[in-house]
């Protein structure tokens, strides 16, 4: 169920970063609390994602943004998110209220038990009247396992919190039907389908690692999980305040009516393709009518090096996709299991197992509310090329 007193605030880099300077923007730091401040006092349970330590540790680096490989943005977010969290301390002092600092990877959140947890302790910590400031770690995460933006961040800590809006501040007053700066660019008030806007969103700034394609497949995100996500410009006088109360505009992504269960939000909306299977098309619509799970008989090709609970993008042969669900196998198990359909799992894995790649319970088929993923091109096993010899 939905919990309507609790709200995800996310801030970007270029709000609380001077972009000349890499300094914290103290300014909008004391207006963003102040307004945490006030809607704590009304009952409301907000959880703050704030990006912004990278660029400060840049600064205190003294690195180009434009010119920072992964090692530099490593070292700057551990130079850099202490001290943004030490700004972020001395200001909510002043306002009578504490903080804890939540560093997350993509595995916390793709991870049912990390993701678990995780949701556990930000809990925790709300029931005790603290406000929880969550980032991605980047200091330990590389290109290949990490989130890589703080909006599909928030969306997932909304998801996990079961929070009825998540609040996107960023430099921009929202989304427009093109890019603002073409004439004729029209304001788009209201989104019920996201990927209608996928492709006219496709930039990103140069502080933050995000653009608003990032906050539209944020925002389909929330809305799976029944939460309303709002996108407005960050001033300094009541950056939050004024969107809820209609002060200022904002686009609203508005929030499924019906939204699925926790567990099949979180096995369905994904930050990263831990592998992909290839149905046949004939079982494939067996699937899809939901009478059965993913069979080795059915596999035509695997994708990915992928191990046992992961969960696997399932598509068909015409490269649509079907499903998405958890794993029994790892890549080579399912791989010998579909080579040698003629034998048993034991004989083949040396312990009693059944042939049944993903069971149908942990399957879940995909909607006209999902986000479909490309089918892999790269790095593919075609069942019927492949030799074990």
């Amino acid at each position: 169920m939905v919990a309507e007193n609790r709200i995800v605030v996310k801030v970007g880099s270029s709000l609380l970063v001077n972009e000349e300077h890499l300094t914290p923007s103290y300014a909008f730091i004391h207006g963003l609390l102040g307004d945490i401040a006030a809607l704590r006092k009304e009952g409301k349970e907000v959880v703050l994602t704030s990006s912004g330590s990278v660029a400060l540790g840049l600064g205190l680096l003294g690195a180009d943004p434009a010119e920072a490989g992964v090692q530099d943005k490593q070292a700057a977010a551990a130079v850099g998110q202490p001290f943004l969290l030490n700004v972020y301390k001395q200001v909510a002092t002043e306002y009578g209220f504490d903080i804890a600092q939540v560093l997350i990877t993509a595995e916390d959140l793709e991870n049912r038990r990390r993701f678990l947890n995780t949701r556990n302790t930000i809990t925790r910590l709300l029931e005790r009247g603290i406000l929880p400031i969550v980032n991605e770690n980047d200091t330990v995460t590389t290109e290949e396992i990490r989130v890589g933006d703080n909006d599909r961040l928030a969306a997932k800590v909304g998801q996990m919190l079961m929070a009825s809006k998540l609040l996107i501040l960023t430099s921009i007053d929202g989304l427009y039907d093109r890019n603002p700066e073409e004439e004729g660019a029209q304001f788009v008030e209201k989104v019920h389908d996201v990927a209608e806007y996928l492709e006219v969103t496709k930039s990103t700034s140069s502080l933050g690692s995000g653009g608003m394609m990032t906050k539209m497949q944020a925002a389909n995100m929330a809305q799976n999980a029944g939460c309303a996500t709002l996108i407005a410009k960050g001033e300094i006088d009541r950056p939050i305040q004024a969107v809820l109360s209609g002060e200022r505009r904002y686009t609203e992504c508005v929030a499924e009516t019906d939204p699925a269960s926790s567990w099949a939000v979180w096995l369905t909306d994904r930050l990263n393709m831990a592998g992909s299977i290839t149905v046949r098309n004939n079982p494939a619509r067996d699937i899809r009518s939901g009478e059965i799970g993913v069979r080795a008989q059915d596999v035509a090709s695997i994708q990915g090096d992928f191990g046992k609970g992961d969960v696997l993008h399932i598509f068909d042969e015409d490269g649509l996709e079907v499903a998405r669900g958890l794993t029994n196998f790892g890549s080579q198990e399912a791989l010998i299991l579909a080579l040698n359909q003629d034998k048993t799992p034991k004989e083949l894995l040396g312990y009693k197992a059944s042939d049944v790649i993903i069971n149908q319970k942990n399957l879940i088929l995909l909607e006209e509310r999902h986000l479909n993923w490309d089918q892999p091109v790269d790095d593919v096993l075609q069942v019927d090329e492949v030799s074990l010899d």
